[in-house]
């Protein structure tokens, strides 16, 4: 993992609720909610190498790999 990286998605996730708090003050309990959840699954999937993971197609012949001695 690349610690610039994360340091500074980290403190970009911080700024973001920073400046949006004000605004987000006046709404509902509800609203706040959804936008620090939001913000927080962005950083987690930008946490990832998403370069090098597998694709849908590979994950897929893994599983379903086994199966095809089954079949034929």
């Amino acid at each position: 993992m690349k610690w610039g990286l994360m340091i500074s998605m980290t403190a970009l996730a911080i700024t973001m609720i920073l400046f949006e708090w004000r605004r987000l003050s006046k709404l509902p309990k509800r609203d706040k909610v959804a936008f620090i959840s939001l913000v927080i699954i962005a950083w987690g999937l930008s946490m990832f190498d998403l370069q090098q993971l597998p694709g849908p197609t590979t994950v897929l012949q893994a599983i379903f790999k086994p199966l095809e001695r089954l079949l034929e």
